[in-house]
């Protein structure tokens, strides 16, 4: 049997947490400034913001930076359940250990589920971006088009991370603070070329408008708010990686939910001053390198570096390739320690809870993680990239599916302390019930967007591939957490009573 220790989350007016399993990660070594480094950098803020605001200016236009601090608003109410419930069981499980108190088994388990299931799904994305990225910027760039190349080099990138994620924590945060210097360093170079080139009297510019943040104007439309704010969720998403590494982090009851939230604030100034610069010069027009025109919505910055930057537009090559590495590593490293925290209350074999003696790090976990992300990666590039492509936008659901259930977990498993405090009230009750009720709004009308084949790249059985991609891998989850029901290994973890072999072994 594991050693324990013991939360402090009964102190604060809540319900104690309990005892949380004393894994064997490296406690205590991450402070409150790596924490807020691994939010930021899980998010893929460079590459993040470079694919995806072309699409909400398709959809919002100039009210695309309201459409980004309406996004947010779930985020933080969210950010402020993992906080509450981190301080009640700091356990790297997170979602899964919170939701399995909370609710009981089967939600915990369909919950890591979640969590596992948008990482190895992102992995793929990040690969293929990074084995592209590499060869823009080698040669004439032709090799990026070369489907065999990109994908061996993606392969490469996730394989690489993984080593580091196995070998260390430390050696993992200082891989991860030289992707991140270099990232935002870039991307402070871009936004000071933006703001030199305005101050000089961009010909095609347009001038800052405050309309852009007047809710009536953009509600005018309240299906393509909708929809901005959807794909905004999708940016917004890896700050959570703070709450997973609570266990190896200073105070784990105070220090990652602080970062978590810290990190989410920094993102949200982050991407609005960012959209605001690149709008204002750019503009959202449909010519030329305007974020309308639909050739550049796949990726704004590829468009914008020559212009912007002239002979150092490599430059933005850079950050965003930084950028997508660095979410790599961060997001193989949330993932490994779910599947850690399962293995070590039972939920999945007992082989999933092993920690590398030397290196403290979910050894096996860790190679799964990476492994899993591999083999999808490699299979979905060659079986059809379109249906990469669509699952990739199923994403959202996974993201809203276990951000909603650790929303809803936060206001189930705290509502005895609301009436101790207005601050209970409000940031363990009514902020996460709230955050819970719009995301789970969010993978409905998600779902339903994602059920019209015209969605996106393919259709199933006259169905949009992403939605048919989403549902098959949720339900899988449903599928795995019932054979575990029945596995020996695993089976008590549903059931609360020991296997008949175990039961007979420990008499004899």
């Amino acid at each position: 049997m594991s050693a324990e220790t013991t939360t402090a989350g009964g102190a604060s007016g809540g319900p104690s947490g309990g005892a949380v399993p004393a894994k064997g990660l490296h406690a205590g070594i991450l402070d409150l400034g790596d924490s807020v480094m691994l939010g930021l950098a899980s998010t893929a803020p460079v590459y993040s913001l470079a694919a995806t605001l072309g699409l909400i200016v398709a959809v919002n236009g100039n009210y695309t930076p309201l459409v980004l601090v309406l996004g947010f608003i779930p985020v933080l109410f969210i950010a402020y359940a993992f906080r509450e419930l981190n301080s009640a069981m700091p356990d790297c499980g997170t979602t899964f250990t919170w939701s399995r108190r909370a609710f009981g088994p089967w939600a915990g388990w369909l919950g890591g589920w979640g969590v596992a299931l948008a990482g190895i799904v992102v992995l793929a994305n990040l690969a293929q971006v990074a084995g592209q990225y590499l060869w823009l910027l080698i040669g004439d760039g032709s090799l990026a088009e070369n489907k065999v190349v990109v994908t061996a080099t993606g392969v490469l990138f996730i394989v690489f991370m993984t080593l580091v994620n196995y070998r260390g924590i430390r050696l993992g945060e200082h891989v991860q603070r030289v992707l991140t210097y270099v990232q935002y360093v870039s991307l402070g170079i871009f936004a000071l070329a933006i703001i030199v080139r305005i101050a000089g009297g961009a010909p095609e510019g347009q001038a800052f408008d405050f309309e852009w943040f007047n809710p009536a104007g953009a509600f005018a439309d309240p299906f393509a708010v909708v929809h901005g704010a959807l794909l905004a969720l999708f940016i917004y998403w890896g700050w959570d990686t703070c709450l997973a590494v609570n266990e190896e982090t200073e105070n784990p009851t105070t220090t990652p939910g602080r970062g978590a939230v810290i990190s989410a604030f920094v993102l949200v100034a982050i991407y609005v001053s960012v959209a605001l610069l690149v709008m204002m010069y750019a503009t959202v027009g449909t010519e030329g390198i305007g974020l309308g025109n639909e050739a550049n919505q796949a990726d704004v910055f590829l468009a914008m570096k020559d212009v912007v930057l002239g002979p150092w537009g490599w430059l933005i090559v850079v950050a965003v390739l930084a950028s997508v590495l660095s979410s790599t590593q961060t997001t193989i490293l949330p993932t490994a320690r779910g599947t850690l925290s399962m293995g070590v209350h039972g939920a999945l074999p007992p082989k999933f809870g092993e920690v590398h003696t030397r290196n403290q790090t979910p050894g096996f976990s860790t190679q799964v993680m990476g492994a899993a992300a591999v083999v999808y990666y490699v299979a979905m590039s060659f079986l059809s990239e379109n249906l990469l492509s669509d699952s990739i936008s199923a994403i959202s659901l996974f993201i809203a599916f276990y951000y909603a259930l650790t929303g809803f977990a936060c206001f189930w498993y705290f509502r005895a302390t609301f009436r101790e405090s207005a601050r209970n009230l409000w940031f363990r009750g009514i902020l996460p019930l709230l955050g819970a009720l719009i995301l789970t709004a969010a993978f409905f009308i998600s779902a339903v967007q994602m059920w019209d084949p015209a969605y996106g790249d393919t259709q199933i059985l006259g169905i949009g591939g992403a939605f048919v991609s989403g549902v098959v891998l949720l339900a899988l989850g449903v599928v795995l957490a019932v054979v575990c029901r029945f596995l020996p290994s695993t089976r008590e973890y549903f059931t609360g009573k020991p296997a008949a072999a175990a039961t007979a072994a420990a008499s004899a």
